[in-house]
């Protein structure tokens, strides 16, 4: 979704019920929670205690802790003693965060991977939600089932919302509808249920991305030929700041923003007809930002600065960016 457009939601008639197919057969699904953090003690410690709260708890919760230094390791052990903690010794960004959180969740046997940022509070239906969705759809299991993101004061939030498929065939479109959802083609890691046994398949999150478009690259690698649903039933509320969308001003993170589309791009999650989609909502989102941006020249910087990198490097591997980064919990030949 670009800035502007309506937010993406179920209409009252996708959100109707009708008979469900075929169930999947796996019963009960095992469910792990995976949260990345940095320096946000105060909300990790609300999106804890959201998560224990939930209608259907998650089986097993993990927090890894990109070397926070305001305290968010001992709260959490304090607090929350049954959460997996994990303490890494430098910040890796969301997308190590979650490539160690997602490899840790398939080494402990997960069927399906709750991934949230420390942001995120889920309401207390948020989980129930998204498995009653994945077992009421007709054919084969949804690989990503995503949240309805909503900001404090509960309008749709236009940061991190999935963006709808865009060349959704009516059949896809009604598939979806049985089950309250709508077919979108990528998520973030605002709520997100990804299948585990399709990322042992296709791979875990690049950590080489460090911040901005992991998610989306990750989605659209998993989502390509699969299944995506938005659950307009899940809902969370994704306190940021302030409201808006990323493109307000991002500063030097606008170097990742630039490398990692066109790393994104050049790769093989997007079809061709996509490829020319999203690069013109690229260009149109980048121009945006420009527009609005208070410090051009730095910004101009970083856009050069990330063409570069973007045309002329490629992701490295997650066992050259992660220390003690094992191979074994992903498929063998699998994208990391």
């Amino acid at each position: 979704m670009r800035a502007g457009e309506p937010p993406l939601e179920p209409t009252d008639s996708q959100r109707s019920r009708e008979t469900p197919g075929p169930t999947i057969t796996q019963n009960p699904p095992r469910v792990i929670a995976v949260i990345v953090t940095y320096n946000r003690r105060e909300l990790l410690l609300e999106a804890l205690a959201a998560v224990r709260a939930q209608q259907r708890s998650p089986d097993a919760v993990i927090v890894i802790d990109n070397a926070s230094a305001d305290g968010t390791a001992a709260a959490v052990r304090d607090k929350f003693g049954a959460v997996r903690l994990v303490e890494l010794d430098t910040n890796y960004g969301g997308a190590g965060g979650f490539a160690y959180g997602m490899a840790h969740a398939l080494a402990d046997g997960a069927d399906l991977i709750w991934a949230m940022d420390d942001d995120t509070i889920p309401e207390p239906g948020a989980l129930a939600a998204l498995l009653a969705a994945r077992q009421a759809y007709r054919g084969r299991a949804p690989a990503i089932i995503a949240s309805a993101v909503r900001w404090t004061d509960g309008r749709p939030h236009p940061m991190n919302t999935p963006r709808a498929k865009p060349l959704a065939s009516a059949a896809e479109r009604t598939a979806a509808a049985t089950c309250g959802c709508v077919p979108i083609r990528s998520a973030s890691f605002v709520s997100v249920l990804v299948d585990a046994a399709e990322c042992r398949r296709r791979g875990l999150p690049q950590a080489d991305f460090f911040l901005w478009n992991d998610d989306f690259e990750f989605t659209t690698r998993l989502l390509r030929g699969n299944i995506g649903l938005l659950s307009g039933d899940s809902v969370v509320v994704h306190k940021t700041k302030t409201f808006g969308s990323t493109n307000v001003d991002p500063g030097e993170r606008f170097f990742y923003e630039v490398r990692n589309k066109i790393w994104t791009l050049r790769a093989s999650s997007l079809g061709p007809a996509e490829r020319v989609l999203y690069t013109g909502a690229t260009l149109r989102r980048w121009l945006r930002t420009y527009a609005a941006a208070s410090d051009r020249r730095a910004l101009r910087e970083c856009l050069r600065r990330g063409l570069v990198a973007g045309v002329r490097t490629r992701p490295r591997p997650n066992e050259q960016v992660l220390p003690g980064f094992g191979p074994d919990v992903v498929a063998p030949g699998a994208a990391r």
